[in-house]
């Protein structure tokens, strides 16, 4: 498949603060590697080859970290001026091509068959075809309906209970022709979702297909917990799930793990991390680039990021340790509490329902307690 795409990278992520305060959400680390860098893997896979990256929001940090390339897939990029939503961000990058493409947020996870896709689109002659996941809770989406064809007939944006007639929800990802972008003004904001799809849909021109795969939206702590899950359960396709290998464990030959310490797979250890006498890890853990967790530490269903310290005895379970963060000895951290990156925390205090530690705050000994 030769088909070019654009990528949406907004990149505030502010319901993921504060682990977004210093870093873009999409490069926010997903194991060993950075969120979007799933989004060029997927691509890959299908045959893209040349990707055109739309960002507003901190370009460098992508620009620096990928450069002109991802493996086989050239990387271009277009700096937006200003916010231009989702519809003008596509016709600002979208504009360099003259021929069927790909659009596409690159903060969410997916694996659905581009190929069939693109099939699918071309024998209905849509102008622009919509990839469509079904979701447990479509109250907190838009729903498309579907003609019996895959028309889209209507949209619905936060449905109530009584209006849910369909679970299926937008996946972010579309096959545009060309000259949906004569439907995008320049020089103002706009939403493909709520300006062209609708006029779209009144011409008959729009359709929608659900595809088998994997989906979700890495926008909130929990489902970049649940993300990190599905990476190291192997639920979709991933470089990182290969390298796990038949036991579902990966520890960088850099690590320093001390013979007592102790590995529950599904495990990820990075490089240059150092893991003490007695302190367990795993399931479901991951350990960034460079830190330490101390002797008779647990990280169990949890982040800790690259360069972040977890004191002797400490518990984080359910959490996310932010980079350079650290935590003294005889911490709790747990239910989905987020320490932020070079945050500190003294020895003896408890994070538990959610609570959230600013980037760069330090927090005295024995301060917070939960019980």
């Amino acid at each position: 498949m030769s088909l070019p795409a654009v990528i949406l990278v907004g990149g505030q992520g502010t319901r993921l603060r504060p682990l977004t305060d210093r870093t873009r959400k999409d490069m926010l680390p997903l194991v060993d590697r950075p969120l979007l860098a799933y989004t060029f893997e997927h691509l890959a896979r299908y045959g893209v080859r040349r990707a055109i990256v739309s960002c507003g929001y901190l370009p460098h940090q992508v620009r620096e970290t990928f450069g002109d390339a991802y493996g086989d897939l050239a990387l271009e990029y277009a700096v937006e001026p200003e916010p231009l939503g989702t519809g003008g961000a596509i016709g600002f990058a979208g504009r360099r091509l003259d021929e069927t493409f790909f659009a596409l947020n690159g903060d969410s996870l997916r694996e659905a068959d581009l190929g069939e896709l693109v099939r699918f689109h071309r024998s209905t002659g849509a102008k622009a075809t919509i990839l469509l996941t079904p979701v447990a809770d479509p109250s907190r989406y838009g729903l498309v309906r579907l003609a019996a064809d895959g028309r889209v007939v209507s949209f619905l944006e936060k449905p109530r209970p009584e209006e849910i007639d369909t679970d299926l929800i937008n996946a972010g990802l579309y096959v545009l022709e060309p000259e949906v972008l004569e439907l995008v003004p320049e020089g103002r904001p706009v939403s493909i979702e709520r300006e062209v799809f609708p006029q779209l849909a009144a011409e008959g021109s729009v359709f929608g297909i659900a595809l088998p795969g994997y989906w979700l939206d890495v926008g909130t702590p929990e489902s970049y917990l649940q993300a990190h899950r599905d990476v190291l359960e192997r639920t979709f396709e991933t470089e990182v799930g290969k390298a796990l290998g038949a036991d579902f464990t990966l520890v960088d030959p850099e690590a320093d793990v001390h013979p007592e310490a102790r590995l529950v797979p599904p495990v990820y250890v990075g490089p240059g991390a150092v893991l003490a006498a007695r302190c367990r890890v795993g399931s479901l853990a991951v350990v960034g680039s460079g830190s330490r967790v101390g002797v008779g530490a647990v990280v169990e269903n949890a982040v800790v990021g690259s360069q972040a310290e977890i004191g002797e005895e400490s518990v984080v379970v359910g959490s996310i340790v932010g980079a350079g963060a650290a935590l003294g000895p005889e911490c709790e951290v747990r239910n989905l509490a987020v320490v932020g990156p070079g945050a500190s925390l003294g020895a003896g205090n408890e994070l538990d329902h959610g609570l959230r530690i600013a980037a760069g705050q330090s927090i005295p000994e024995r301060a917070l307690r939960f019980t």
